[in-house]
C-alpha cells in the first residue's frame, strides 16, 4: 500500500535490517564544483598538512550529533512507494552544518558516531573531501549507520521515514568524546536528536558542559524530528531541557508553534517567551521569507532570496552554517545590529541556494556562489 506523503512513518531495524529497494548508483554524485577547494574566508588562508587544512582554532566550529544517509526521491510529489528512484546523499543536521561552514571557507569539525560499514566509511570520506576535521568521529562495529528516506512534496517540502533503533549515532559514549577538540572551538553547535536516548544523551550533555566551561559559544538548533521521539510531550521536554544553556538558538516557525503548545509563531510576544536570560541571539527562520532576529538590545527581520525550491532538505542547516561561519570569525556581530543583519543576509542566501538542488550536503553552496547570488539579487 502506498504511504501517504502527508504522514510521518518510522521504521527501525536492529542487527539485521530488512532488504532495501534497489537504488541506481548513478543517482548519487557530489559535483566536482561542490568539492573544489574552499575560498579563503575573510582573507584568512589555512595551511595544508598531509593534504588537509590545519584546523584554525581561533575560528573553529565543532558540530556534534548525527551523520546519516538521506535517500531522496528523484521525482517530487510522490509517496515513497511510488518514487521510481532515489538519490543517495550524505546528511544529518550537525554534519550538514560542519560541511557547510567548510564550503564557505571556514574551519569546522564533526563529532559523532557512524557504523563500521560501507555507509559509515563513505560519510567519513565525505567529511575529508570537504575539509572537515573528523578527529572526533567514531565507528561502531555493532550498529549500522542511520538511514532516512525523505518524501518530497510538489512544493519541495519534505517528511521523513527513518531506519534506526539503534543506529550508531545513538550509541556514542561520553568516554569516546574528543574533549580537547571541543575545548579548542570558538563555537560548539548541536541539535536535539542526540538527546533522545542513552548513551548519546549523556555524551551530548558532557560535551556541551566541557564547551561551556571552556568559554565556547554554544549554538543550538533543535531540528525537530517528532517521529524519532517516544511522544510529543517527551520531545518538548527534551528540547527545552537544555534550552537555557545555549548562547544562540535557531528555531523555525513550526518549532515555535510546537514548543509553545500551539501559539502563534508570528507574534513577537510569543517568540520572546522563548528568550531566556543568558541568551545572546534568538533566530526564527521563515523559509523563503527570510528570518527574524532577537537580542536583548534589538530585533528585526531580514528578507530572504526568492528561488524555485526543488528540495528544502538542509536549508536550515545551510542557514546556520552561513551565520556561524561569520560569527566564528567575528563574534562582535552579536552586539552590533548592522553587521548581524549583513551576516543574516549571507545566511539567508546560503539557505536559498541549498533548496535549488536535491539532497543536503551535495547542495551546500560555496562562499563564491553565495556572494554571486547576493550581488545578482542587489542588481
Amino acid at each position: 500500500m502506498a504511504l501517504s506523503c502527508f504522514s510521518f512513518s518510522v521504521f527501525s531495524f536492529n542487527s539485521s535490517p530488512p532488504p532495501l529497494p534497489c537504488f541506481s548508483n548513478h543517482f548519487f554524485s557530489l559535483k566536482p564544483s561542490s568539492l573544489r577547494p574552499c575560498i579563503p574566508f575573510q582573507g584568512k588562508t589555512r595551511a595544508i598538512t598531509n593534504g588537509l587544512p590545519e584546523t584554525d582554532d581561533s575560528s573553529l566550529v565543532v558540530c556534534f550529533g548525527e551523520m546519516l544517509i538521506d535517500f531522496v526521491p528523484t521525482s517530487n510529489g510522490l509517496s515513497l512507494a511510488e518514487a521510481p528512484a532515489f538519490k543517495k546523499a550524505p546528511g544529518g543536521a550537525p554534519a550538514n552544518v560542519a560541511v557547510g561552514i567548510s564550503r564557505l571557507g571556514g574551519s569546522s569539525a564533526f563529532i559523532g558516531k557512524v557504523g563500521a560499514d560501507e555507509f559509515g566509511y563513505m560519510l567519513a570520506d565525505i567529511l575529508k573531501e570537504n575539509n572537515v576535521n573528523s578527529d572526533g568521529m567514531r565507528f561502531d562495529p555493532g550498529a549500522r549507520t542511520a538511514l532516512a528516506f525523505v518524501t518530497l512534496r510538489k512544493d519541495g517540502e519534505r517528511e521523513f521515514m527513518f531506519y534506526r533503533n539503534p543506529s550508531a549515532d545513538m550509541l556514542l559514549q561520553e568516554a569516546e568524546l574528543d574533549i580537547n577538540l571541543i575545548q579548542k572551538a570558538k563555537v560548539f553547535h548541536y541539535g536535539s536528536i542526540s538527546l533522545i536516548t542513552e548513551p548519546c544523551k549523556s555524551a551530548h550533555i558532557a560535551a556541551a558542559k566541557a564547551a561551556k566551561d571552556a568559554g565556547v559559544i554554544l549554538s543550538y538548533d533543535p531540528n525537530l524530528r517528532l517521529p524519532l521521539w517516544p511522544s510529543a510531550e517527551y520531545a518538548r521536554e527534551g528540547i527545552l531541557s537544555i534550552w537555557e544553556t545555549a548562547d544562540i538558538i535557531k528555531v523555525s516557525e513550526e518549532e515555535i508553534n510546537f514548543l509553545t503548545n500551539g501559539e502563534d509563531p508570528s507574534d513577537d510576544a510569543v517568540v520572546r517567551k522563548l528568550y531566556h536570560p543568558n541568551l545572546r541571539l534568538l533566530l526564527v527562520t521563515e523559509g523563503p521569507e527570510g528570518c527574524r532576529y532577537y537580542t536583548k538590545e534589538f530585533s528585526g527581520r531580514v528578507a530572504g532570496l526568492k528561488v524555485d525550491a526543488v528540495d528544502t532538505t538542509g536549508a536550515g542547516d545551510a542557514f546556520v552554517a552561513g551565520l556561524l561561519s561569520q560569527l566564528a570569525a567575528n563574534d562582535s556581530l552579536l552586539l552590533e545590529e548592522g553587521p548581524l543583519r549583513d551576516a543574516l543576509r549571507f545566511a539567508n542566501a546560503c539557505g536559498a541556494l541549498t533548496v535549488t538542488e536535491r539532497g543536503a550536503i551535495p547542495a551546500l553552496p560555496t562562499r563564491e556562489a553565495v556572494l554571486n547570488a547576493l550581488m545578482e539579487s542587489a542588481a
